[in-house]
C-alpha cells in the first residue's frame, strides 16, 4: 500500500465529515459536530469556498484509491500584525494509520502550500492534554503560546 497526498475534492466530503466526527470523539466533544454535509460541501466547494484541505489516501496495488486515512484542513486568517496566515483547523490521521508518517506528509503539504501562497506562517490550536499532537508539533520547532485565552460565542 502506498499513500497519495492530494487536494480534497467534493466527493471526499462524506468521508471527511466522518473523520471530523472521529476527531471530535477523540477530543471528548462528539456532540459539538453540528455541521450538515450540505453546508460542509458548500463551504469547501461552493462559489466562495472558505476552507481547503489535503487528504492522505491509501492506494492499492492496482493503483486505485481505497480510503482516506487522514486530512489537514485550513483556511486563511488575517493578522493585523503579520498579514495573511494559514490557520490549520484540523489535522487527523485515523487511529489505524498512525505511526506511518502520514501526519508528516500532510503537514509538509501545508508548509509547501503556505510558502507557495506567500502566507506569513501557519497557526493552530492544540489541546493541552494531547501529548501525541504536541510532540508531533515539537518536531517542527513550533512555538507554544500559553498567554492567550480562547474565546467564542454561538450566534
Amino acid at each position: 500500500m502506498s499513500i497519495n497526498i492530494r487536494r480534497a475534492e467534493k466527493k471526499d466530503c462524506p468521508q471527511l465529515l466522518e473523520l471530523i466526527k472521529e476527531l471530535a470523539l477523540y477530543e471528548k466533544a462528539p456532540q459539538e459536530v453540528t455541521v450538515t454535509l450540505a453546508h460542509f460541501e458548500e463551504s469547501g466547494f461552493g462559489d466562495k469556498p472558505v476552507w481547503w484541505a489535503f487528504v492522505a489516501v491509501s492506494v492499492n496495488e492496482a493503483g486505485t484509491e481505497d480510503a482516506i486515512l487522514g486530512f489537514a484542513m485550513y483556511y486563511i486568517r488575517y493578522s493585523t500584525w503579520k498579514g495573511q496566515r494559514m490557520y490549520l483547523e484540523d489535522i487527523l490521521v485515523t487511529e489505524a494509520a498512525r505511526g506511518k508518517g502520514i501526519g508528516k506528509l500532510l503537514f509538509d503539504a501545508l508548509i509547501t502550500e503556505a510558502k507557495e501562497k506567500n502566507f506569513s506562517g501557519i497557526v493552530w490550536q492544540v489541546l493541552e492534554w494531547n501529548e501525541p499532537a504536541i510532540n508531533f508539533y515539537k518536531k517542527y520547532n513550533a512555538s507554544f503560546d500559553g498567554e492567550w485565552i480562547n474565546c467564542s460565542i454561538n450566534v
